[in-house]
């Protein structure tokens, strides 16, 4: 049996707000988690571009889900959504399982062992919002994953990218999404693209 190292109580990084707030979340070691104050600015942008977000059941995909922190922000944040967790590395995924399990979340969560990339025939066409944050160092993960899933999200559909700042890569065309938000955090550069 593998085992992996996981931090909770030297970790900074926790749940910013909702009926979970202040908890603090287990971080696989080789993780580079999205800042606290950068998550806030994230979902401070959210509220501005779905004001009802609240008001309908939503599906989200974390795609490259790592500790989790942004599916379990929405799950803390919204009574009405469930999120699926994919990842291909066995310590992020058996770190979003002990995060999920800490915070009682089960029936909300459901976590798979997936390539994200293959996984956008199956999840990009039933997904209410998908969150990808491909490992900095692999900025054309990020754009291959957009091109493939803006011909397969349904209408209304939003697309959360992270990237690093100072490394964009940009697809070689976004014609099927409209672009709501724009926005750098520190190292971390968002976009909020919803599919037109």
């Amino acid at each position: 049996m593998t085992c992996y190292t996981l931090y909770t109580m030297n970790s900074k990084l926790q749940i910013i707000s909702g009926r979970f707030r202040g908890r603090k979340l287990n971080l696989p070691t080789d993780a580079r988690p999205t800042q606290n104050k950068a998550r806030q600015a994230l979902f401070n942008m959210l509220y501005d571009v779905l004001p009802d977000i609240t008001n309908k059941k939503l599906l989200i995909w974390d795609a490259f889900a790592g500790s989790g922190a942004f599916g379990l922000e929405c799950i803390s944040r919204f009574d009405n959504v469930n999120v699926l967790f994919t990842d291909i590395a066995d310590s992020s995924l058996n770190t979003v399982k002990k995060n999920v399990a800490m915070l009682g979340l089960k029936d909300q969560a459901k976590i798979q062992k997936a390539d994200a990339l293959q996984k956008i025939p199956d999840l990009a066409p039933i997904a209410d919002i998908i969150f990808i944050d491909p490992p900095y160092n692999q900025s054309n993960l990020g754009a291959d994953f957009v091109c493939q899933a803006s011909i397969l999200m349904k209408k209304g559909s939003l697309l959360i990218w992270e990237q690093e700042k100072d490394n964009f890569t940009s697809p070689e065309k976004i014609d099927e999404f409209k672009l709501l938000k724009d926005k750098s955090y520190g190292r971390a550069r968002f976009l909020i693209l919803v599919k037109s």
